[in-house]
């Protein structure tokens, strides 16, 4: 059995097979709650307890699911080229967005951490919580974070984002296609953007837009700005 465990296919099987469950559990159940992600990560939290494995040996299949993140992100520069006239027609509104929301999101972490004492490392760990993983364990790194605090954070994020955004900007009377994009990406990255997709093209185009943009824009602030010291 320990045999068996040890072995990295088992463990991308594994991750492939709960992320599919999840995404009939969603199908069945018609609810945002029900995030693909969210119930995979439980599942593969559930068996890792269960056998007892540590995250060092499932890491040795999943590091290669985190591999592939680059580029399945890369992949969203598809819709982004079919929506290339409504990214003319809106370039200012875009970056303005984008450069707000990343500010929004990095300032309110800094005053939180601050509010309630925590340490500059996890303060570190959190800042890039919004942008895609590949970008984010970069920049906690220069940060003197701790990029396995900041996977997780940014994983927590992106599920949050995909469930409540869309309700929420309904709530406050946003209807605009690429408002919605711009606002689902900046805050929560590729998970975001796999919801956003599903509400209609151009949403999932400005969404995967604003996941770049917004990655650009935290690494340079996180760069020049003096977080700390």
């Amino acid at each position: 059995m320990q045999e068996i465990i040890n072995k990295p296919f088992v463990w991308i099987a594994l991750s492939i097979l709960t992320y599919e469950i999840g995404i009939l559990i969603q199908k069945r159940v018609k609810n945002p709650i029900a995030n693909p992600l969210l119930i995979a990560m439980l599942l593969m939290i559930g068996i890792l307890v269960a056998t007892g494995t540590p995250v060092e040996t499932y890491n040795t299949g999943g590091s290669f699911i985190s591999m592939c993140l680059s580029p399945a992100t890369v992949v969203l520069a598809v819709p982004i080229f079919r929506q290339m006239e409504v990214l003319k027609r809106n370039l200012l509104p875009i970056l303005a967005g984008a450069l707000v929301g990343s500010l929004v999101s990095m300032g309110s972490v800094f005053a939180l951490c601050r509010l309630f004492g925590l340490e500059d490392k996890l303060t570190a760990s959190l800042l890039p919580k919004s942008i895609t993983t590949a970008i984010a364990q970069d920049v906690s790194s220069v940060l003197g974070g701790i990029p396995s605090v900041t996977v997780i954070c940014v994983c927590l994020t992106g599920i949050l984002g995909a469930i409540a955004l869309p309700s929420f900007l309904k709530l406050v009377r946003i209807s605009d296609p690429v408002a919605t994009g711009i606002a689902i990406g900046t805050a929560s990255h590729a998970v975001g953007t796999s919801r956003a997709i599903q509400l209609g093209e151009t949403e999932g185009a400005m969404s995967g837009l604003a996941i770049g943009i917004a990655g650009i824009i935290t690494a340079v602030l996180a760069s020049v700005i003096p977080f700390f010291g």
